[in-house]
């Protein structure tokens, strides 16, 4: 496993052979609190994974008690005092762009914007001992990076407002039961489960697995109407490209044969 580090070592990144590639959010003794530098380097990080071609899937998680306890209270001022001008630095924007499939392995604590980026995730995993917790009410912050929106779309609007409104923790037992997470493990087996997760799909069609990805959640932003006329221009647009590479397959393999 080849290991990426930021210059100060507070997001790692491994590299393994088998197209998985696993971002770890370091700062253990603040809970995973994230500072803007750190937010910037996490989008820059999703960006380049996006773009290496040798990476299938990422799995994204936090060292230590918690995925992320949320925005770090002592750089709040500078995170809050405006919107993100540049969207390549704007980490849940470049997840969302990301193709590649996104696991989150959620170990404790989910705060916030540590919730928000759970919920940029794909297919979320989560320790037993994991809290989803929204404190934006408490603290009167307004939310910025779709909480408000994409929470309901998965747990239902009720249940959402209650999440929301209250600041209540929902556990891990509870997100199951909400569909909030695909799955709950022991805190020992989270990471092997995620990577359980993440070769299922490495198995899998590569190029089929970007589009299909893509489909369901663009989907996720449009009526149904125009949901499903979005996958019959993707079964369109796939089939045109199966029917390129078998005639290219068949010309580079009976060249002379071919008369154009």
């Amino acid at each position: 496993m080849d290991n990426y580090q930021s210059s100060n070592k507070l997001i790692l990144v491994d590299y393994e052979p088998n197209g998985i590639a696993t971002i770890t959010i370091n700062r253990p003794k603040s809970l995973n609190s994230l500072t803007k530098s750190m937010m910037i380097d996490l989008a820059k990080e999703f960006k380049k994974l996006d773009g290496n071609e040798s990476v299938r899937v990422v799995i994204l998680t936090g060292s230590g008690r918690a995925f992320s306890s949320g925005v770090d209270l002592t750089s709040a001022e500078d995170v809050f005092k405006g919107d993100v001008k540049n969207l390549d630095e704007d980490l849940v924007h470049q997840m969302e762009l990301c193709r590649k499939p996104i696991i989150g392995a959620i170990n404790g604590f989910a705060i916030t914007a540590g919730f928000e980026i759970a919920l940029a995730c794909d297919i979320l995993i989560a320790s037993k001992s994991a809290q989803f917790i929204d404190t934006h009410a408490r603290f009167g912050i307004f939310p910025s990076w779709g909480l408000s929106q994409k929470l309901s779309r998965v747990i239902g609007s009720n249940r959402a407002r209650e999440v929301s409104l209250t600041a209540r923790p929902v556990n891990a037992e509870m997100a199951e039961k909400w569909g909030l997470v695909n799955h709950v493990v022991d805190g020992d087996e989270l990471l092997k489960k995620a990577r359980d997760v993440a070769v299922a799909i490495v198995r899998n069609n590569e190029d089929l697995v970007l589009r299909y990805k893509s489909v369901i959640n663009d989907g996720l932003r449009l009526d149904l109407g125009h949901a499903l006329a979005l996958e019959k221009i993707g079964v369109a647009n796939f089939a045109a490209i199966k029917k390129g590479n078998r005639f290219n397959s068949v010309t580079h393999s009976h060249p002379k044969s071919m008369n154009l």
